[in-house]
């Protein structure tokens, strides 16, 4: 009699939990993350590449180097030229303050000429003299401030290059952009790189977000920054998260065919974004399940 009721227990005990299995999820999907693949900005051996797959890189942190050697020499050899070129421009300027004083002392012997002129003590030749002296310095502190503008022209020529070669090295440091976890390494120190080659792969795996699908009977019951309970497979059971809805497509799609069966793939559905904290188990790909809380 006992064993009986051990048997009816059980059985009553599996067709419960049958029930409760039979429950279906509100939304079906795959977890994502922005993925982020950095790739080389200068020309090159790869000189160092320090990370390995699965590493977690902070933002800002200098991962890798591009051999600049050649730009250094280049910036070197620009640097000579301006300072050439400089000095040149020193060698005018130099001439422009000698006559710039013979000015000076012209125009006083100028208003001299002039005061005498004014009182009969010299003759208009005289002063015609002291005029023409004046004007003369004058064309000629011209003509040298002339011939400097090319100098200055070549002097800033040579500075932008030199910009542009230091933002070349600058942009041979390989600067991790975000905070994330190493997913690909595409490239090895030692190898020759060329612009725009990838170099890794790299995403945010804090957070994820899980694409579901809904139908349309089921946007009522959803909005932006509702909380709902997302499961992933975890054995025999269940593990549930807490995410957070924070986009709801505003035009239906059909069912992508990873979702379900043959018939709810031809359906319109809306894509929901459902954000959720990792906590080192959820990875890219992964399916999970969206629960509403009624």
């Amino acid at each position: 009699m006992k064993k009986s009721n051990i048997i009816i227990t059980a059985i009553l005990i599996g067709f419960l939990s049958s029930c409760s299995n039979g429950e279906k999820a509100d939304g079906y999907g795959n977890f994502e993350a922005t993925e982020i693949t950095i790739s080389s900005e200068a020309k090159g051996k790869l000189e160092f590449l320090n990370l390995e797959e699965g590493q977690i890189l902070e933002k800002g942190t200098v991962v890798g180097l591009v051999d600049t050697l050649q730009l250094y020499l280049n910036k070197q050899q620009l640097l000579a030229s301006k300072e050439t070129a400089a000095s040149k421009s020193g060698g005018v300027w130099s001439q422009v303050s000698v006559l710039n004083q013979q000015l000076q002392t012209a125009k006083t012997e100028q208003q001299r000429i002039q005061n005498m002129f004014n009182e009969n003590a010299a003759t208009q030749r005289q002063l015609d003299q002291a005029n023409s002296q004046v004007d003369v310095l004058k064309k000629q502190i011209q003509n040298v401030e002339t011939q400097n503008s090319p100098i200055v022209n070549e002097v800033k020529s040579i500075g932008a290059k030199v910009a542009q070669i230091e933002e070349q090295i600058e942009n041979s440091k390989i600067t991790n952009p975000i905070n994330g976890t190493v997913l690909t390494k595409y490239a090895e120190p030692g190898e020759i790189v060329s612009f725009g080659k990838p170099l890794y792969k790299i995403a945010d795996l804090e957070e994820m977000t899980l694409r579901v699908y809904v139908s349309e009977t089921q946007l009522p019951n959803i909005k932006i920054g509702q909380e709902v309970t997302v499961k992933i497979d975890s054995g025999e059971a269940m593990k549930d998260y807490t995410g957070t809805i924070s986009w709801i497509s505003a035009s239906a799609e059909f069912t992508p065919k990873i979702i379900q069966t043959k018939e709810e793939r031809v359906n319109l559905v809306y894509a929901v974004k459902i954000i959720v904290k990792n906590d080192g188990s959820l990875k890219i790909g992964m399916p999970a399940e969206m629960w509403i809380s009624q």
